[in-house]
């Protein structure tokens, strides 16, 4: 049985990718950014795991996790949390870039180094839900972008590094998917949000499962999903 920890189980791509893991046996550990949420994610998904630490905090992380039990081996850390902010540079302030930074940067940078012992004891795997703006970035996405950007820089850095380690590291690239981001994206664009039109999250699910279940001879480094006809 794989053990797997999971940030943004909640909602969207994590919540699908959280379903499918439990329903076929694997072990599954959720992030939760307070005591709250974590009570929430047990009752969604039972059986599973919880251990609570705020990605907006990344300094407070290695506290939160040395009072709790995190697994002793992890076959894989899977990174879908995720915050956006939209607006012109000239409207930004540093309180956004600092928040998009922290929870989309920074948070799974600080949670990675912590759990990398797990991770290589395991040789596991470190999936990072990224977007098509992180190779992109278009008109007032400029903090979202950068922080995807930036994320992009840590899965390559880290593949290289941990290559000798056995760990592997797979960044995917979604489109415009279904989940509650995009309809805060659309509300923040001023459009009307219709969900048939993008990408329903089981599909990100299943690249990112498709990434996991590759043999070990073989690793997908990026994966870019977009929206079909």
């Amino acid at each position: 049985m794989s053990v797997h920890l999971i940030t943004g189980a909640g909602s969207g791509i994590g919540a699908a990718v959280a379903r499918r893991l439990l329903a076929r046996g694997d072990e599954l550990w959720l992030l939760a950014r307070d005591a709250g949420r974590a009570q929430q994610l047990a009752e969604q998904f039972p059986g599973a795991y919880t251990l609570v630490g705020d990605l907006a905090e990344p300094a407070r992380l290695s506290w939160a996790l040395s009072h709790q039990a995190p697994p002793d081996r992890l076959d894989s850390l899977l990174h879908v949390a995720g915050v956006v902010e939209l607006g012109p540079v000239g409207d930004l302030t540093p309180k956004i870039w600092n928040e998009t930074l922290a929870v989309n940067l920074v948070g799974p940078a600080e949670l990675t180094r912590l759990l990398l012992p797990q991770l290589r004891l395991s040789r596991g795997h470190v999936v990072l839900v990224n977007s098509g703006a992180g190779l992109f970035a278009h008109a007032e996405w400029s903090a979202y972008a950068a922080s995807k950007h930036g994320l992009k820089a840590l899965a390559d850095s880290l593949r290289a590094e941990e290559r000798p380690n056995g760990v592997r590291v797979t960044s995917v690239y979604p489109g415009r998917t279904a989940t509650p981001m995009q309809e805060k994206v659309h509300r923040q664009e001023g459009k009307s949000y219709d969900a048939d039109r993008w990408i329903d999250p089981e599909s990100v699910a299943t690249a990112v499962l498709t990434a996991l279940d590759l043999p070990r001879d073989a690793e997908l480094t990026d994966l870019t999903v977009r929206p079909g006809a």
